[in-house]
């Protein structure tokens, strides 16, 4: 796991690269949020799609909502970057849809337009 920190308008971001799963089950994800904040004193992150385990994209393992409970419960805002669209599933195109409207949880295409979304979204002026 490597991670990189930026700040930009007062609001830093922990940027998370993996080339292995990071995220498997509602522990990791804790250990997850742990380690970035402790590297990074970060509260906004964004980790790219392929370190979360496939079983988080079929809503039906209820296992999304547990660990996004995770980060919503300690206040991280999280993007996950990656291509959604190979996804056939209307319930995650919904999910995905709606937590992209919220202020917690985004699911975008690139870094850019994550940064972007994460300064938004922590801005004082918005």
């Amino acid at each position: 796991m490597k991670i990189e920190k930026m700040k930009e308008n007062d609001i830093e971001i922990a940027i998370v690269s993996s080339s292995e799963i990071l995220i498997t089950n509602v522990q990791s994800a804790l250990d997850f949020i742990a380690t970035v904040n402790y590297e990074t004193g970060c509260d906004s992150i964004i980790l790219n799609k392929s370190a979360i385990c496939e079983d988080f994209f079929n809503l039906k393992t209820g296992l999304a909502g547990e660990i996004l409970q995770k980060f919503i419960n300690y206040r991280v805002k999280i993007a996950i970057v990656g291509d959604f669209s190979i996804y056939s599933s209307k319930s995650l195109r919904d999910f995905i849809y709606e937590s992209n409207k919220g202020k917690d949880l985004f699911f975008l295409v690139d870094e850019k337009e994550a940064i972007e979304k994460l300064i938004l979204v922590n801005s004082p002026y918005r």
